[in-house]
């Protein structure tokens, strides 16, 4: 029993991996169950056991996306830096998740394509606007952000400005560069928002390093 838990298991994960692939090189539209399949490395009757539909896949992939990535954010929470210098490493993890794995590209992708297949994927933004939000209320409890400041209303800018800025590099670049731009997002933010805006506190935050961040190749 064990084993054949264990196999299950595998399978699905193997189709998970193989349908991150496709779905992030084709999207939801042009993404056929076959394709994934033979990505996967299964039968189609293999896939259909775990995934009915390409809807079912689609939600898995998202669910996976929004794991992996909340996974690396909660290391980061866990390591004690700053609010914004937590907040800042986050939005780093978030890039490299996309630099590096494809089931996070795919997520993503999807959940801008969702309407597609008959839904609206709002819950892993509402996540991290919440989060975002909580953060910058405690910062701005702690003195690093001034008083001026609207926690909820910076959450959603900077989430906001987040996606705009993948979005955009992975039109231009294929997000060669969204490390970069994530990097030319905070130095426009920081001075607007910080308590202390000198550049030496900028750019102290801009230097925060994490052991999460540096364990990417590259």
């Amino acid at each position: 029993m064990k084993a054949l838990q264990e196999r299950a298991k595998a399978t699905r994960a193997s189709i998970i991996a193989g349908a991150a692939l496709i779905f992030d090189e084709h999207g939801y539209g042009g993404t056929s169950l076959a394709q994934v399949a033979e990505a996967s490395g299964v039968t189609k009757g293999a896939l259909y056991f775990h995934f009915p539909s390409k809807d079912d896949l689609a939600a898995a992939i998202v669910a996976e996306q929004n794991r992996v990535v909340w996974e690396s954010s909660e290391k980061i929470f866990a390591e004690g830096h700053s609010m914004l210098g937590t907040m800042i490493l986050a939005t780093q993890s978030f890039g490299l998740n996309l630099v590096h794995l494809p089931v996070v590209r795919a997520g993503v992708r999807l959940t801008t394509e969702s309407t597609a297949y008959g839904t609206r994927v709002v819950e892993p933004y509402q996540d991290w606007i919440s989060t975002m939000a909580d953060l910058t209320a405690r910062a701005r409890d702690r003195g690093e952000v001034s008083q001026s400041v609207d926690p909820e209303a910076f959450g959603r800018y900077l989430v906001s400005s987040l996606s705009g800025v993948q979005m955009l590099s992975n039109l231009l670049t294929s997000r060669a560069d969204v490390m970069q731009r994530i990097c030319d997002m905070w130095a426009i933010l920081l001075p607007g928002v910080l308590a202390d805006p000198s550049e030496e506190n900028v750019q102290a935050l801009l230097s925060v390093t994490s052991p999460v961040v540096n364990a990417y190749p590259g």
